[in-house]
Parts: structure tokens; C-alpha cells; sequence
């Protein structure tokens, strides 16, 4: 077959296995990727994802994760809401969770069409391919970006004209040497409305992120308590953040979703943070199976519910909060006593005898912060 036959044959066959979009790049990245990366660690921005430091020479340059490659198919799928996301802030007494963790893992969505693209391809050509959906060191959307597909905005997210904010991605890496599409320009402009959003100031200039600062790292990647700093600007978020893709004026040319895994499930859309704040184990591994939330745990989870019921400013939450104060984890303990000082200072004081027994440290620091 000639190569651009087989290469629309390829992208043929992803369309109907469901991606929105099949690109190619080469398998090479632009210098100013690595050097940007390398001030990026330099500068600890990656918080506790020590991951990212691990082997950079692997992750900055497609050949250094696999000299073989030749060709990177770049893959997206659409996962645009059909309603504005924002709105759901103003509901305190609701929990708001980030659109594409709202039904299935996408990570198992994708990873399921890849491997029936990868095999199809491997069947017609003979290649080698290797796939991947956040499962490598791959700097996924510089390669979008060169593909074609959109362009890093200031936000450091992808943005595509076709998609807005609402892409997922996925890539194949392969043997076979494609004609690379060409690549796609930056399309900002002058507009700054992502950074101007961010709850946290996480974007220290532009195409520059701060993942310390982020709600979206501090709700899902961070594991201790969330720093006293962010908890007010965290309102209702409970895992991560869409502010500052939500607000991208290309989102006028973004389609809803019609994946029905990625659909939202009607009790993830607006949950009540009083029945969220109850969940044990078992309980929140019923709710989030296959959902990519199981996978912070349900500490980590009611840590981020008890720091929304901190900010509803809804008195009837204080016994929620009041609650936890016993929990087996020190993580929601700790975010108890800051949730219950917030709504019910007088409350929280009548309960001390909590903070003479307690025995770790860093609920007792709550403790004093909370009481003075």
C-alpha cells in the first residue's frame, strides 16, 4: 500500500473506532520543549510528582522513550460539556467536579480503542507500535501541537479550533515513517482570560504553570493536607479544576460530548457535600468504581469535601464536619477541625477535649490554628 493510502487508511479506522481526531507528528521535539521542562523541575513547580523528574532525557525527546520511532499518531477524543461548567461554583452546598472525571476512567475508554487501532495497524503493515493514554513519560501535547491537532495556550493546555478545551488524548508510536501534518500555530492572541481566572494565581507568566498552585494538582496528585493558603480559593471543587479552560473563548466552536462514557453521570453533575462527607471506604469505592476519582482514595476525597463544607458557609454542615473529628484518618481529621472552625468556631472550641488526645502532629497544628 502506498504510504498515503496507508495513512488514510490508518486515520479511517481511528475515526470509526471513535477518535475525533488522528494526526501525525514526527517522532521529534523542538529543543525549547526540553529547556522549558528542565526550568520547570529546576524551578520544583512539579510539587510531589517526583515522577517527572525521573529519566527527563526520556520524556523531552520520542526517540529517547523508543529509538525505533519514526511516526506519532496523535489521538483525540471530544469530551465537551453541554453546559457550562462554571455555574456550579455559585451552588455551595454542592460539590463540583472537573468535567472529565464526571463518568468513566477515560484512561480505560481510550486505552481499549488504541490497543484495536494498534492491532489493525500491526496487522496491515507488520510494524512495531507501542500506545499510550498518560501511561509513559510522553510529552503529549507539544506533539499535539505538532501534529496539528491545536496549540499549548497560556494555560499550558491544549486548544484546538475545531474543540475549544475539551480534548482528550492518546498516542501510537510507531515504526512506520508517515508524512507528518502540519503543525498547528498559536492562536492566544492577546487574551489572558485562563490566567486571569485561576482561583490560585498558578500560571506565574504565561505558558507557564505553577502545579503547586493548582487546584486540579492539589486536589488529585497532592497527598497531604491541602496548604492553608489555596483552601479558601478551593470553594466547592472537590477534584480537580476547570476554570481556566472553561472561560477560552475557542470553547464557542466546542461540541458536546456524545460518547456516553463520557457523559455526566446525573449524581456526579452536583452532589450534596453533606452525603459525599459521609462515605466510608467501602461506600466511595462503590460510587467511584471505574471512575478515574477512585484512585485518590477516600481520604484524600473527603479531605477535599470537608475543605468545600469549610466554604459553603452553610451552618447546617457543621455537624458533618463534627462528625469526622474521630475519623481513622489524621488527612480528613485534620480537615474536620478546619471545616468546623470555619462554620462553627464556637462549636469547635466546645469540642477540645478532641484536641487533648489527638496524636498527630499535624491535626494538632490544626487544632491550634483553629482555637488560637
Amino acid at each position: 500500500m502506498a504510504a498515503a493510502d496507508l495513512k488514510q487508511t490508518i486515520v479511517a479506522k481511528a475515526r470509526a473506532l471513535g477518535f475525533d481526531v488522528a494526526r501525525v507528528a514526527p517522532a521529534e521535539l523542538a529543543e525549547r520543549y526540553r529547556l522549558a521542562f528542565d526550568h520547570f523541575l529546576a524551578e520544583g513547580r512539579q510539587g510531589d510528582m517526583d515522577w517527572l523528574a525521573r529519566t527527563p532525557e526520556r520524556r523531552t525527546q520520542p526517540q529517547g522513550l523508543w529509538p525505533e520511532a519514526k511516526s506519532i499518531l496523535m489521538l483525540a477524543a471530544n469530551y465537551g460539556p453541554a453546559v457550562d461548567p462554571m455555574p456550579r461554583l455559585g451552588r455551595r452546598d454542592r460539590a463540583t467536579i472537573s468535567v472529565y472525571a464526571q463518568n468513566r476512567d477515560y484512561h480505560d475508554i481510550l486505552k481499549k480503542r488504541l490497543k484495536e487501532l494498534g492491532r489493525f495497524i500491526a496487522d496491515t503493515t507488520g510494524t512495531e507500535l507501542k500506545v499510550f493514554v498518560d501511561t509513559a513519560p510522553v510529552m503529549e501535547k507539544p506533539l499535539a501541537q505538532a501534529a496539528g491537532v491545536g496549540w499549548q495556550g497560556k494555560h499550558t493546555n491544549l486548544v484546538a479550533r475545531d474543540w475549544g478545551s475539551w480534548l482528550f488524548l492518546a498516542e501510537i508510536y510507531t515504526t512506520l515513517e508517515l508524512a507528518p501534518d502540519a503543525p498547528e500555530t498559536d492562536h492566544c492572541g492577546q487574551c489572558r482570560r485562563c490566567l486571569d481566572i485561576c482561583p490560585t494565581k498558578a500560571f506565574p507568566a504565561p505558558y507557564t504553570l505553577d502545579a503547586r498552585r493548582c487546584l486540579s494538582y492539589l486536589t488529585i496528585e497532592h497527598k497531604g493536607p491541602i496548604p492553608a493558603e489555596f483552601r479558601a480559593a478551593m470553594g466547592n471543587r472537590i477534584y480537580g479544576c476547570d476554570d481556566c479552560l472553561a472561560v477560552c473563548p475557542w470553547n464557542k466552536f466546542a461540541e458536546a460530548a456524545t460518547e456516553p462514557a463520557f457523559l455526566p453521570r446525573a449524581e456526579l453533575t452536583a452532589p450534596r457535600l453533606a452525603d459525599l462527607a459521609a462515605l466510608d471506604d467501602a461506600g466511595f469505592r462503590e460510587i467511584f468504581s471505574g471512575s478515574p476519582i477512585k484512585r485518590i482514595g477516600r481520604d484524600r476525597f473527603v479531605r477535599n469535601v470537608l475543605i468545600a463544607i469549610g466554604n459553603s458557609e452553610d451552618d447546617a454542615l457543621a455537624s458533618a464536619a463534627e462528625q469526622l473529628l474521630d475519623d481513622m484518618s489524621p488527612l480528613v481529621r485534620g480537615m474536620a477541625v478546619w471545616a468546623l472552625g470555619r462554620l462553627a468556631p464556637a462549636q469547635l472550641a466546645a469540642l477540645a477535649a478532641h484536641r487533648a488526645h489527638e496524636t498527630d502532629e499535624a491535626v494538632r497544628g490544626e487544632w491550634a490554628l483553629a482555637l488560637g
